[in-house]
């Protein structure tokens, strides 16, 4: 009897029902790349723009900064300044003209140097951004202007400055001593504008 011959088991196929239920199984689909990778863009975008943006504003501040330190950073030493300064001018306020005039060679002397040093006083203040403020004329400005008194003067608008007891000063914009003023009482409003119109007929 031969070995070789197939037993008729032997030559069945195999069930194919596994092979099909496993390709029937669904699939569980995922986030698409490209989309997240879109995302990802857009959220990296948006932080270089902020991050951009605020550095931006950091140098503008900065900026600013070091303008007002340079601008500003004299201004107790320009107010003790301005100190010095005025009692030079008192001194030489209280001197009469005819003192000047009779004093010998060495007082006279003296009185130019006070003279000299004030003008000097004056130009270096000048020279690093303080500057008067003007007042004399002007509209009372209670940020400029400290009131001392009240003068009737009908010719003038109410409110208007019309005598300077103290010089003001101010380096950039900020005020470093406000002039002290007299301001005028009960003038019109409308004065100014009708000497204006006399004036020009």
């Amino acid at each position: 009897m031969n070995d070789d011959t197939a037993k008729p088991e032997d030559t069945k196929p195999a069930p194919e029902a596994e092979v099909e239920t496993d390709a029937a199984a669904p699939e569980t689909a995922g986030p698409d790349p490209v989309e997240v990778l879109r995302a990802e863009n857009s959220e990296l975008r948006d932080r270089i723009l902020r991050s951009a943006a605020e550095m931006e504003n950091l140098r503008k501040r900065t900026e600013r900064e070091v303008s007002d330190t340079r601008s500003y950073a004299i201004a107790g030493f320009a107010r003790d300044m301005l100190t010095a300064t005025d009692s030079l001018s008192r001194a030489l306020m209280v001197l009469p003209a005819e003192a000047r005039d009779s004093a010998d060679p060495t007082v006279k002397s003296l009185i130019d140097g006070i003279e000299m040093t004030e003008r000097e006083m004056q130009r270096l203040l000048a020279k690093h951004g303080v500057k008067p403020i003007e007042a004399e004329g002007q509209k009372f400005d209670p940020h400029k202007h400290q009131a001392m008194f009240e003068v009737p003067d009908p010719t003038r608008p109410e409110g208007t400055v019309v005598q300077v007891v103290q010089a003001g000063f101010a380096i950039g914009d900020r005020v470093l001593r406000p002039a002290m003023v007299g301001v005028a009482k009960g003038g019109s409003s409308h004065a100014a504008a009708a000497d204006a119109v006399d004036k020009s007929v």
